[in-house]
Formats: C-alpha cells, structure tokens, sequence
C-alpha cells in the first residue's frame, strides 16, 4: 500500500463480505484484520491484542469521552484524553476567584479531584450487524417519508430490546453506509467523571487559534480524568461514597516515545466522514455550507469576544462556545481551501462520468440503476435551490440561547396541553422536571443576553432578505418592510422576554405543570410559529428528501464497488475505529519540508514574538535553560519533543484517541490535524495528509517539573522505571 493506514470498524456478527483489496485510506472491521497488512507495516503483536473477541485486549482500554476519544492508563481509572475534551468542564469549575481555565488544576489526592460537569464516558462493549433485519423492514417500501420512518422505528426497536435484554447498557443502532448497512452498539455509560490534572491554558492552549490546525504546533492538549462508580460497579451519578472504575484493560505508557518513520497506530472515535458521496455533494459543501457556516462562526466569535472583553465573568462564561465556534470556523475554511485546491469537485464529476458510462455500458445494471446518476442530480438540484433557507435553519437555535430555551419551553408546554386531567399534567411535569431543569442550566451556562441579542437579529436580518424557494413565511408574516425594522423586532424580543431571567425561569416558570402553561410572551409565540412552519411545510420535504437520499446513495456505493471491483470500507461515524501509519513529516508547500518533531526551544521561540496566544510558564524556560530535561529528552534532538506529525487517517472524534507503538504502548496523544488535512472528511491524500499528536514525553515532563504532577508518574507505573 501507498499509505499504511487502516481504520477498523467493529463488528461482532459473520455476515459482512469485504473483499481482498485494501484501500489506501478508510475502515475496516476487525474481522478482516488478518489480511488488513498491520504485521508487514510494523506492528510488533499479534493481532488478537488488539481485538479479541470475548477476551481482554486494548479496545477495552478505549472509552468515549463526551465527542472525544479517551483511554484507560491506570487501573484506578484514570483517563488521558485532550485539554480541550475537558475544556468545558474546566470552564463550568472555574470562577474569577479560581480560575482552573487559565491555570490549571492539580488534584494530587482523590479527595481533591472534582466534578467534570457535563462529561461523561462510553466504553463499547458490543456490536451485531443488524442490517438484514433493518433492510427487510423497508423491503418493498418506495415512498421515501415512509422508508425513513420505517428505518427509525426498526433502528429504535432494536435498540430498545437490547436495553431491555440489559439494562445495565445504553444501544444504539448506526448507519454505517447510508441505506446499506447498519451496526447495533451497545455501550457502558459512566456518569460520574472527575478532573485530576489539567495544565494552564498557555500550555494547553498554547498558540491559541493563531496555531490551531497548523504545523509546526508546540501545544500540550493532554488532560488527565477519572472514571467512577457507585460501590456496586454500576453506574451511578457524581456520589462521595463513588469509588474508581477498575478498566477490564489499560494502556501501558512508553516514556521512551517514538523516533521518525516509526510505526504507530490509532483507536478512537471519529465523527463523521464524507468520502462516497457524488460530485453535487461536495459542490454543497464547496458553493453554500463551508462558506455560511464559517461566515457565521467568525460573527458570533466577534460578539461574544466583544462581551467579554471587560469582564471576566462573562469571559470565562463563553470560553467554551469562542472555542468550538473558532475550531468550527478555521476548520470549515481549511477544508474550504482544500476543496479547491485540489478541485475535488472537478474530480468527482469526472468519477462520476464515467460510473455513469459504465452503468449504460453495463446491461444488467443499466436495467436496474439506468436513472441513478440522473435521479441524483435532480435531487441535489431541489437542494441547491432552497439552501440558504435550510442551512438557517440549521443554525438558528444553536446560534440563539433563548430560542433553544423557548423551543423546549413550548415543547413541554404541548406535552401538557395533551394530557386530559390536571393530575396527568403534575405527574408529567413531576417525572421530567429534573431533567428539563438540567438541561436549561447547560444552556443558560453559556447565555448571555447581549451576545443572544445581537446573533438573533442578524440571523432574523438574514432571513428577512431571503427570495423564492428560500422564503420562510413565519418571517414574511411580521410584515416588515425595512431593514432596520427587523433589528428593532429582534431587539424587542429578547429585551421583553423574562426568560433572560434563569432564576425567574427556574422558580417561577417551571414550579408547576399550571405555572409552565400560563406562561407566554412574544418570545414563545415567535418559536412557536417557526416551530409550527418548520413541522408543517419543511419538514416532511426534508423528510423525503432524506429517504430518496438513503435510497440513491445505497444503489451508489454499490454499483461503485462493482465499477471499481471492490467493496469499500464505511465513512466514520464515531464508532470504534483503528488507523495505523509512521511518524512523518511531509512538503506542504514548494520547496518546504516539514519535520514531525518540535521542541521546547521552538515553543521558546514562538514566546520571544510577544505575540500573547504564545505566552508560557516561566518555569519551563526556567527548567529549559537549566537543561532540566530528566529522562525525557529526545537524544537526536537534544531536548523534549513537545508535538509529534503522522500520516495516519484521522478527522472530528480523534481527539484524545491514544497514538501506540509497535508494541501497543501509548507514545503519544492525538489532537488536530494539519491545515491541509481539514479535508480528510472528504478525501484523504498521503502527500497533504498529516495529524498531529502531543509527544508522551512533554507531557510527563511538565507534569513532572514545571506542575507538580508527578504523583501520576507513580499510578501509571513508570516513575521508578524512569529514574533508575
């Protein structure tokens, strides 16, 4: 293979057929690991270490954490994953007066480690090919509303029955290629996860989004975490009385890291990939949502940024959404950029010519899929048309606290309004209140009212302008014929709403099923007719759209792997998955070559700028002058490597997945990719590429000598190895 890399789908029933060939880039089940070609590339043990079913091996140490990837390094639970998969906990922990964003914590006992609010842990612990029983529910099914819906149920039913066989487990069932195949998971859900050592966000975050997505990196996104359980083992919410999650398997670390062109490999979670999609969905991609979403993004960076500017309160209040918007915007950029770069559109229009040549050429599949590639673009074409209108609607109420707020408002209020007696009502409201509450505070967590106000208006300025197919009616029904009427109404509604009150929200709106219905305001009857619009006239469409979609996007993947003789592997779905490659730099430009190490002396550098996203502890140029390495120095480069470069398959999802040896012992921590590589989610490519990876060995050094952390060095077992 041109490209060492395998990401492995699991799967736990026979049935699957996946031919000899294997691909430059994608997943595979470990079923087929045995001809997958890991022992030619480099790797040291056997197969069966790494998945086994029915016995221990290192997936068991895998575990999810939150949208990110974590793994068991102890066997008192203990987790690494990345700074920014703990950042929003991090973030819900700090006040001005302790401020655990900006200089970290240390809990160096376990009565001192504290709540990760919001995190939580899912370790897989099965899975069962379910496709047949999926793909005969719809057998015979045309109308496409009615096909989705069937696939929901089947998928939900199926579900539901292994949760009640276990309750133990949470399920569900994945799509792994879209109208083809489907994958029952089934997951150990850990509630109650605690912080134990996070570093300053200048080592963290070092670089800030100046850095983000680029090379060279010089950042520590590491954290350390802890998995508990009630006493039992079960599973249980945040309790003193919890005790540490023993890990049926944890990885050993290897403080010796890697060297240049070394083998490595990868288990995690990746999100989510696009890569057997035609040409009109990468020009979706390419002509509306890259550019909207990243537009949008930089706004309301801009707001929340000037909201902060001149109170810490509020900064730290919004830290965690400036960040996802920020990752979010450069990330849709550099993807942007990468499209066209190496015109991927152009390319799949010539792929997709010449699979339509072979199906007219072809008299069996003619007979079946004659109209396929022409029944696709008409799709896409009824896509194309109303796309500002969707992708609006895509992003209103994430944009928007209140309407979020206002949306679960009107909701609960219907589910009361249905029931017939005023005691059905109470006992409604007394079995979901709890949650419901729970969920407000995570939104309110991150509110702030002026930032809200100003998001709102432009998205409803947006919507105002729209034309045609695009026209949303419940915006045409204001009657508003000037722009800066419609900055005026959204100001209205947030100015005389009393949901910007959570304690009002909290004590008066949601103390009874009576109080929850007698409420209203402009604000609730506003969502309540986008909501009404939304379900009436654009949803069913979207709903038919979706079930044609699955249908056509089957037939595809299938007559490829006929036109190209092969079967392909499933695009990511943040399901348990396997890469493997070697430490490598890589040419992004002309004549430029960039190597897979960096150094404190660059990190030092980068400092000198006076730019302050690269400002640092004073102890590590204290340490670094001293040449207080310990052992952790790179002998060739005669200092601590700080990040580390790979050309393994990597996308959303990875982040905090465990970069191993040979050997299967971790060297390293995996958290972003390089610039060119945000458009893996389309198209990988060996020569552009490359993931990046905090090297093992800065981490256990500033633990070590810059945060007094080193007590970890003894739980995870190699304290003693080190220094002797």
């Amino acid at each position: 293979m041109s490209k060492k890399v395998l990401a492995i789908l699991l799967f736990l029933a026979v049935g699957v057929h996946f031919s000899a060939t294997v691909p430059d880039e994608g997943m595979y089940p470990l079923s087929d690991l045995d001809r997958a070609g890991l022992q030619q590339a480099g790797l040291e043990i056997d197969l069966k270490d790494i998945y086994n079913p029915g016995q221990v091996s290192l997936v068991d140490a895998l575990v999810r954490v939150g949208g990110c990837t974590g793994s068991f390094v102890s066997e008192s639970g203990l987790i690494i994953t990345n700074h920014h998969c703990a950042y929003s906990a991090v973030q819900l922990a700090s006040t001005p007066e302790q401020d655990y964003l900006t200089h970290g914590f240390v809990a160096d006992t376990r009565e001192k480690e504290i709540r990760a609010q919001g995190l939580t842990i899912r370790i897989t612990i099965g899975y069962e090919d379910v496709s047949a029983r999926i793909l005969g529910a719809i057998a015979g099914v045309d109308d496409p509303v009615e096909r989705i819906r069937i696939i929901k149920e089947a998928s939900k039913s199926i579900a539901d029955a292994a949760v009640a066989a276990d309750p133990a487990i949470t399920a569900e069932v994945s799509e792994m290629f879209i109208g083809k195949s489907y994958v029952l998971f089934k997951y150990q859900t850990i509630e109650d996860v605690r912080l134990v050592y996070v570093p300053s966000q200048n080592i963290g975050e070092f670089g800030g989004e100046t850095d983000n997505w680029e090379w060279p990196r010089h950042t520590g996104d590491y954290s350390f975490l802890r998995a508990y359980v009630a006493p039992d083992g079960s599973s249980a919410p945040y309790a003193k009385e919890n005790v540490p999650y023993k890990p049926r398997k944890h990885l050993k670390i290897n403080p010796q890291g890697v060297d240049e062109e070394d083998f490595v490999f990868i288990l995690g979670y990746p999100g989510r990939t696009y890569r057997h999609r035609p040409a009109q969905y990468i020009e979706y991609q390419q002509r509306y949502l890259l550019p909207y979403v990243s537009e949008l993004n930089d706004f309301q960076i801009q707001q929340m940024e000037a909201a902060g500017a001149a109170d810490k309160a509020v900064e730290l209040q919004l830290a965690t959404r400036i960040k996802r918007n920020a990752n979010v915007m450069k990330n849709y950029r550099g993807k942007l950029k990468g499209l066209r770069n190496i015109n991927l559109l152009q390319t799949k229009k010539e792929e997709d010519a010449a699979l339509a040549n072979f199906i007219r050429n072809t008299p069996e599949l003619e007979k079946q899929y004659g109209t396929l590639m022409t029944d696709i673009d008409a799709l896409y074409q009824e896509i194309f048309t109303d796309a500002e209108q969707e992708m609006w609607l895509a992003q209103i109420y994430s944009s928007t606290s209140l309407l979020q707020v206002a949306r679960n408002l009107n909701h609960l209020k219907k589910l009361l309004q249905q029931q017939q007696t005023s005691e059905q009502r109470e006992q409604l409201f007394a079995s979901n209140i709890t949650a419901f509450k729970g969920y407000l505070d995570r939104i309110y967590a991150s509110f702030n009212e002026a930032v809200d106000a100003g998001i709102f208006s432009k998205m409803l300025q947006d919507a105002w302008q729209f034309e045609g197919q695009n026209e949303l009616q419940t915006i045409a029904a204001l009657g508003i014929t000037e722009a800066p009427q419609v900055a005026t109404f959204a100001g209205n509604l947030i100015s005389n709403t009393q949901l910007t009150d959570k304690s009002f929200v909290t004590n008066e709106v949601l103390a009874s099923a009576s109080a929850i219905l007698a409420y209203n305001d402009e604000l609730l009857q506003f969502e309540a007719a986008l909501a009404a619009e939304i379900d009436t006239r654009i949803k069913p469409e979207q709903d038919r759209r979706e079930g044609l979609l699955n249908r056509l996007m089957g037939d595809y993947v299938t007559v490829k792997e006929h036109f190209l003789k092969r079967d392909f592997v499933p695009d990511a779905n943040a399901t348990l998955r396997l890469t493997y490659g070697y430490i490598r730099g890589y040419s992004p430009a002309d004549a430029t070559y960039m190597k897979p190490f960096t150094t404190i002396r660059g990190l030092l550098e980068k400092g000198a700028s006076g730019n302050p996203v690269y400002d640092y502890p004073s102890l590590i140029r204290e340490r670094w002058e001293a040449k207080d390495f310990g052992p952790y120095a790179k002998d060739d480069l005669g200092d601590v490597p700080v990040n580390i470069l790979y050309d393994m398959d990597t996308t959303g999802g990875n982040s905090g997945s465990p970069i191993m040896n040979a050997r299967g012992e971790l060297v390293g921590v995996n958290f972003d990719r390089a610039y060119d590589a945000t458009i893996n989610d389309f198209a990988w490519n060996e020569s552009y590429s490359r993931s990046i990876g905090v090297d093992i060995r800065y981490v256990l050094w500033v633990a070590d000598k810059v945060d007094g952390a080193d007590f970890l060095l003894d739980e995870i077992g190699i304290k003693e190895s080190i220094y002797n």
